[in-house]
Parts: C-alpha cells; sequence; structure tokens
C-alpha cells in the first residue's frame, strides 16, 4: 500500500451544504487519526478562491481550483440554487482533469454542474432525491438513480447529506481496510457502513407512521404524479381499495380526505420549489399538477397563510444568517 497521501478536493458553489462538506472530510480526518499517518489530504477550492458562503450563512476560505494543485480526486459539492451555475470556465477545468483519468465526483447537487460539463454522459448517477425531477427533466437520457451515492469507474456521485460518510467510509475501505473504515464508524456512533444499494428517503411506513400496504401504494402513487394527476377513484382502484374505503382510511390515519392529502403533498412541493428553485410561478404551478397560478395560489394560501408570490419574496428568511470562519487558505491536512 502506498505511504504517499491520496490528495483529494472539495469544490465549493455558493450556498453549498456544510453537512455535506463535513461529513465529507471528517471520515478522512478520522482514518488519518486512527492509522497515525497521513493517508489523505483535501483542500476547499472555488472557481475565484475567495470566501464561500453555505446555506448556512458560514464562510470558508478556498484556494482557486487554477493553482495547479495535484489532485487524485476531486468532488464538485453544490446544493440549493444550481439553475445559476453554468460557468463555462468551470466546465473546461472539469473536462481537463476528468481527461486525466482521475476520479471526477459529485455530492448532493453537485452532479447538475458535472452534467451540464457533460462529463455524466454514459454513467449511472445520483443526486439528492428533492431535485430528481429537476434532474431527470434537465438530462433525460443520464441514468439518475435513488441511492445514497454511486460509484461507476472513475465517477462517483453522492445524494448529499450524511451519504457523503458513506461514500468516503467506502474510500477508507478500498484504499486502507475494513478494519480502519469499522473503526471509524466506531468514533462516529454511525452503527455501520451503507452500501450504495440503499435509497435516500425514509419508507413511506415510516415517514408517515403506518404500515397498511393498501396506503402506502396510494402515497406512493401520489408522489409519482404531481404534474400529471391521477384520479382518487383511480388510485383507489390501483390499490384494491373502493372509494369509499379509501376515504374511511384517510379519515381515520390522517384526518383528511384523499383528495386534500394529494393537494397538500403537491403544494408542500410547490413550496420547495419556491424557495430553492428560479422556475417561474406560473411553472411551478404546471410542475405540481394545478391548471392555473390562480388555481395554486388560492390552494396555497389556504394551506400556508401566505401567497406563492409572498413565499418567492421572503425565500431568502428561509436562510440562516451566519459568522463568517477562515480556513488556513483552504487546506486541511491533519
Amino acid at each position: 500500500m502506498s505511504t504517499s497521501p491520496i490528495n483529494i478536493g472539495f469544490l465549493l458553489f455558493p450556498g453549498f451544504s456544510m453537512m455535506a462538506l463535513a461529513s465529507a472530510f471528517e471520515p478522512l480526518r478520522a482514518a488519518n487519526r486512527l492509522s497515525g499517518s497521513s493517508r489523505y489530504r483535501w483542500y476547499l477550492l472555488s472557481v475565484q478562491g475567495d470566501l464561500v458562503e453555505s446555506s448556512s450563512g458560514l464562510s470558508l476560505a478556498t484556494q482557486s481550483i487554477d493553482e495547479g494543485i495535484e489532485l487524485d480526486r476531486l468532488f464538485v459539492i453544490a446544493s440549493l440554487d444550481i439553475q445559476p451555475l453554468k460557468d463555462r470556465r468551470i466546465f473546461s477545468c472539469l473536462q481537463r482533469f476528468a481527461a486525466r483519468g482521475r476520479v471526477l465526483g459529485a455530492i448532493s447537487n453537485g452532479s447538475f454542474i458535472l452534467a451540464r460539463a457533460g462529463l455524466l454522459d454514459g454513467y449511472r448517477c445520483t443526486v439528492h432525491w428533492e431535485s430528481i425531477p429537476e434532474f431527470s427533466e434537465e438530462f433525460p437520457k443520464i441514468s439518475t438513480r435513488r441511492e445514497i451515492f454511486v460509484t461507476d469507474r472513475n465517477r462517483w456521485t453522492c445524494a448529499g447529506g450524511i451519504a457523503a460518510i458513506d461514500l468516503m467510509l467506502n474510500q477508507v475501505t478500498t484504499d486502507c481496510s475494513p478494519q480502519l473504515a469499522a473503526e471509524v464508524v466506531d468514533q462516529f456512533l454511525v452503527g455501520r457502513i451503507r452500501g450504495p444499494e440503499e435509497h435516500q428517503r425514509l419508507e413511506i411506513q415510516q415517514r408517515f407512521g403506518i404500515n397498511d400496504k393498501r396506503i402506502v401504494s396510494a402515497i406512493a402513487c401520489m408522489e409519482q404524479n404531481f404534474e400529471e394527476t391521477v384520479d382518487v377513484h383511480e388510485i383507489a382502484r390501483l390499490c384494491n381499495l373502493s372509494l369509499r374505503q379509501m376515504e374511511r382510511l384517510w379519515r381515520h390515519h390522517f384526518e383528511l380526505s384523499p383528495q386534500k392529502f394529494y393537494i397538500q403533498l403537491r403544494l408542500k412541493e410547490a413550496q420547495r420549489l419556491l424557495r430553492e428553485s428560479t422556475d417561474s410561478i406560473s411553472a411551478i404551478a404546471l410542475k405540481c399538477g394545478f391548471v392555473s397560478t390562480s388555481h395554486m395560489g388560492s390552494a396555497y394560501r389556504a394551506l400556508f397563510g401566505c401567497s406563492p408570490s409572498d413565499e418567492r419574496k421572503h425565500r431568502a428568511s428561509h436562510h440562516s444568517t451566519g459568522i463568517s470562519s477562515r480556513s488556513n487558505k483552504g487546506i486541511i491536512d491533519s
């Protein structure tokens, strides 16, 4: 086994998730400490080499990706506001790195940037579950999976959040040993290393606290059909229920009719898009199965107490403002 450190770059974009970043480098730090050697060395990078603000308001100092740092692996980390991230300069830089055959990866919505650079063509990948519909719409030919992470040859993508821990633990297992990865797991009180085959979201049973398979199937049908809605009579039929049975079950478990439950699911998706996307309100209405902005607006106001336009105007209030924090020129080595 080589004793030279594996150099890993984390390319940060504004609004990146601190949780995703920490989940990525903390297992590497722990592996260094527990092994008593510098198996990994990592760098915080950005396009300009300046402070980059996270979604929580914390800012980190970075080095410019153009500084010529010799990297073995490079991960792109982006989170909420991915619509403007179409910089041809960064695309060219990533394409040059990929041409060297090194591992190129993405965490959370970083997959959008790799895909826009043409670097996921012919590869399987993943992205955060909330962004899968937008990703699939923008890149219909890319095989998008719902696993927590996907490693396809030299493209490693991860859904974000604490799933980055699992991706890095799998790296430690391969680079070093399963024993060292197990020691890191014990340190972090994680319990186990999740494999790439595990899906991102909690099962419907856990999210809604129900065990009736018919209800589970009905909710799954609703969640899979926001834009092209399905009539509740048809959903009931598909789940081997009469409409009367379905309504009785919904009243018992949710104190709502199935119709209102379905509308609330779609409105919550609309709320997410209003806060996190740059889509127009009319486009969001269509994506969430409403025939017009006024149709969505009246339902939105009834549920959330404000209009979609008010939600968008105050989207910044959903992001905390934090303190600035400078790292040591973006390099961490322990």
